[in-house]
């Protein structure tokens, strides 16, 4: 009988990757599944979309990438980071990352509750299973 295989937490592992690789830049930011409170002038939000089990060892989930900004400009500049930081995830070694696409370019959001902006993009990734 085949051992079966479990897939970490696609969300908290991208999400921890994005913490850590911006903090190694010298620019921390706030990543994670919720708005924070209190609200700080820029922060990131990920969350699974979609997605599929791609083979017997590959999970394949989309991520919406959301990232926040006091201003147009400040959503804008985060989001190029970010986005350009989603292709040096291979490799990354707190997870089993392997291959990032992106699936969704950056568009410019207004939340509806605050009319703060944001910029959205979307991301499928490669994550190797664990055997149980």
């Amino acid at each position: 009988m085949p051992q079966p295989l479990a897939f970490p937490d696609s969300v908290e592992v991208y999400a921890r990757y994005l913490r850590e690789a911006m903090a190694a830049r010298g620019t921390p930011v706030q990543t994670g599944t919720r708005v924070p409170s209190p609200r700080p002038n820029r922060f990131v939000t990920v969350h699974r979309i979609g997605g599929t089990r791609l083979d017997v060892v590959t999970d394949r989930p989309r991520l919406d990438v959301h990232c926040w900004g006091a201003t147009e400009d400040e959503a804008a500049d985060l989001v190029r980071v970010v986005r350009a930081l989603a292709f040096a995830a291979p490799g990354w070694r707190g997870a089993v990352i392997y291959d990032v696409a992106e699936v969704g370019g950056p568009n410019l959001l207004t939340d509806r509750d605050t009319s703060l902006p944001k910029y959205a993009h979307a991301v499928e990734v490669s994550i190797r299973g664990v055997r149980l």
